[in-house]
């Protein structure tokens, strides 16, 4: 892959970020904080050769969030383990003074930080300082910013050619079931999308109108939460899941031993126990807000991995609900083979299967 890898000098550019702020600084960046350690999925793209070698500090989530995938890149870039790391903006324990001291060139920081950014005033300290704050999204709207985002990254850090050859991948991927979907028309299943199932005993997280509810859109459903959760975030309580008796039911899982352990979440991602995955999967269908919905009956219940959610990789997860949603409109769509040449062109670490089950497949 051309990698598009940055000249030694550097010229002033300004860019317009996600949050609409034009932003003037020099590029390409060498010097860079993630205010998001998962921002890793993007660098892992634009950078695979060595996504750190212009990291000087990051959020420490990857490790946490991501277990699994940040061990696969521990293994290939043993480094990142020396990286200084830092709390987080929403939550207030970001330290600008240990940022300062690292003298980075830009914060790559996640959209929905930016309230918390502003009331703590991080903006104005970081301003005086003359470190500026770049904003992205691969969460709130992940279908509207992923490709300018990943644009803004690639100009940031002059791995432009490395964005516009994944855009175009990532575009032709989704392509394969919106072209289908809209020529075919068919009859919208629907979907309830189960936010991190298990992770809490409370029932039950969803998405609204966006992520993953954008997704089982694009994929030819009917999600059951558009319309009562009016953001990309929210709850459904058990009484509108049953009164909805959703046809197909999707978890979102991933390995959260580090925030709930031995917890009852389906823990899909690289390398996944299918074993232990098929069990949880099958618990939660116990559950009060399962009763008597058609998805446990036909057993359409399914889980995913949860950081497609958060990646820019989400045009995976569209092909897979388009398999389960329209098995056969997509009887020839392997989502498999499309996770595989994602890892083979474009990332720094192997594929191993365990982003997905389905308790109706043996």
């Amino acid at each position: 892959m051309a990698l598009g890898f940055a000249t030694a000098s550097a010229d002033p550019i300004t860019i317009t970020d996600i949050a609409g702020r034009q932003v003037t600084l020099e590029a390409p960046a060498t010097r860079v904080i993630l205010g998001e350690g998962r921002q890793v999925y993007l660098l892992g793209v634009l950078e695979p050769e060595n996504p750190f070698a212009h990291v000087v500090g990051w959020r420490e989530d990857f490790s946490q969030a991501d277990p699994d995938s940040y061990a696969r890149y521990l293994e290939r870039f043993p480094e990142l383990d020396a990286l200084p790391t830092f709390g987080g903006f929403k939550d207030g324990t970001f330290d600008v003074e240990q940022a300062a001291a690292l003298t980075p060139d830009v914060i790559l920081m996640n959209i929905e930080a930016r309230a918390a950014t502003e009331d703590a005033a991080y903006d104005d300290k970081l301003a005086q300082l003359n470190i500026p704050i770049v904003y992205v999204d691969f969460r709130e709207d992940p279908i509207k910013n992923t490709v300018p985002s990943m644009r803004i990254i690639g100009q940031l850090m002059g791995y432009e050619e490395a964005a516009e050859e994944f855009i175009a991948f990532a575009e032709a991927q989704l392509t394969r079931v919106t072209t289908v979907i809209e020529q075919a028309d068919p009859n919208r299943p629907s979907v309830f999308i189960d936010r991190a199932g298990g992770y809490s005993d409370e029932c039950c997280m969803s998405f609204g109108p966006g992520n993953f509810g954008d997704y089982v859109t694009l994929a030819g459903g009917s999600n059951i939460a558009e319309g009562i959760i009016p953001n990309s975030f929210g709850t459904l309580n058990p009484e509108q899941i049953i009164v909805a008796n959703p046809e197909h039911v999707v978890v979102t899982g991933g390995n959260w031993d580090a925030y709930v352990p031995g917890g009852a979440w389906v823990g899909m991602g690289p390398g996944a126990d299918m074993d232990s995955a098929r069990a949880k999967l099958q618990a939660l269908t116990e559950r009060t807000a399962m009763t008597g919905i058609q998805a446990k009956e036909t057993d359409n219940f399914h889980a995913i991995w949860h950081q497609f959610y958060n990646s820019p990789y989400y045009f995976v997860a569209v092909q897979q609900l388009a398999k389960w949603l329209h098995p056969t409109l997509f009887a020839d769509l392997n989502p498999e083979a499309t996770m595989l040449e994602l890892h083979e062109r474009f990332l720094p670490i192997d594929y191993e299967p365990g982003y997905w089950i389905s308790l109706n497949v043996d």
